[in-house]
């Protein structure tokens, strides 16, 4: 069964990066980055579309070069997802991208050179209704700063930060986010949380360079777990060493974890023993797999004896417990039939369906309902 979360979210204001509202209560975006050449616009536009479809709501997009400037153009014409171009350094490429349709800049504005220059993106930007993300990284800190502090800290973060955040000030412009990065876990949730209590603009989470897919997967689960449990955060990324599709699943998961959003089957799993009546493990791969399609909210205990089995299955849409000679299903906490072990898994898969149909269905006619009344 669904629950509200009772995490308290940091209140923030709130931006427009294309049609997604970020901060000010808005449900937290999921973001993910292209890892293609940008200049190569198909393979490009295949990956977007790819994490879109996985379930990234915002797409990242490095943007090194004035062609690299010309391929997002087109990239732009292609996708739907609002697109956030990545640049350094010269501020005529976020000039150039602002005209070609991009829904957000991820710059710093102290690298972008000369005063003339910062300004000169900042009013582009404000006349395009264009917002800007500060992106802090424990990994290119002003060289001032390295001095000053002799290592990366929190707090060296966070001053860079706020040294940002003056430039955009001071050219009044609001329409901004930031986010504080570093791969150290201590390092980068220090940062966040002081940061929260300085500025009233939403928080761009990540822990940066997290690593491949499981150890990365766990570094970003207990950092972003750890700022999102404390009501930071109003959009996130989970960097990973993978394809970046699977940055998005688990972005998803933390998210749905802690019940800040809900999006596709939430899967209540025993790890299996030799109590198990079937097999758990083939049986969860093999459902996950057939059913990342489903985007209707549905919460699925498989479960392989009798000992949590049918407690469990009473507090999910669709509960499997698992049984001798077969085993029993239970459809919104009640008892509905038995399955066998023949065709356990497509006998799910069709029951899953036909429940993710009928909730999605029922879910519209409410929303038409409060439409025309």
């Amino acid at each position: 069964m669904q629950f509200e979360s009772p995490i308290v979210r940091r209140v923030s204001r709130q931006i427009m990066v294309g049609n997604v509202p970020v901060g000010g209560g808005a449900p937290i975006s999921v973001q993910s980055m292209t890892n293609t050449e940008t200049c190569d616009v198909a393979a490009t536009v295949d990956q977007i579309q790819r994490l879109e479809q996985a379930g990234a709501d915002i797409v990242r997009v490095s943007v090194p070069s004035m062609d690299a400037a010309e391929a997002f153009g087109e990239i732009k014409k292609q996708v739907s997802v609002p697109l956030v171009a990545d640049i350094h350094f010269d501020y005529r490429i976020a000039l150039r991208v602002a005209d070609l349709g991009v829904d957000c800049l991820r710059i710093n504005p102290g690298n972008i050179g000369r005063e003339k220059r910062i300004r000169a993106v900042v009013d582009k930007a404000r006349d395009l209704n264009i917002p800007i993300r500060i992106g802090v990284n424990a990994g290119s800190l002003e060289k001032d700063l390295q001095k000053k502090y002799g290592e990366p800290t929190p707090d060296a973060l966070v001053e860079s930060a706020l040294r940002h955040v003056d430039i955009l000030d001071s050219l009044n412009f609001h329409d901004f986010k930031v986010s504080v990065k570093a791969s150290d876990i201590f390092m980068a949730t220090a940062a966040y949380r002081k940061l929260a209590t300085q500025i009233e603009q939403p928080l761009h989470l990540g822990i940066t360079e997290a690593g491949g897919l499981r150890s990365g997967t766990v570094k970003s689960a207990i950092g972003l777990g750890a700022l999102l449990l404390d009501g930071i955060g109003d959009t996130l990324r989970v960097s990973l060493a993978a394809d970046p599709v699977e940055e998005v699943k688990v972005g998803w998961d933390l998210l749905k974890s802690l019940r800040l959003r809900t999006k596709g089957i939430n899967f209540i799993a025993c790890p299996s023993c030799s109590r198990q009546n079937f097999d758990v493990v083939k049986t969860m791969n093999e459902l996950e797999s057939r059913l990342e399609d489903i985007t209707t909210p549905l919460d699925v205990a498989v479960i392989g004896c009798i000992v949590n089995g049918p407690g469990e299955a009473k507090e999910a849409d669709i509960g499997l417990a698992g049984g001798t000679p077969s085993h029993a299903i239970y459809v919104d906490g009640q008892p509905d039939r038995k399955f066998k072990n023949d065709n356990l898994v497509e006998d799910l898969e069709q029951l899953i369906r036909e429940k993710a149909a009928a909730k999605a269905a029922q879910e519209a006619s409410i929303i038409a309902k409060e439409t025309t009344e």
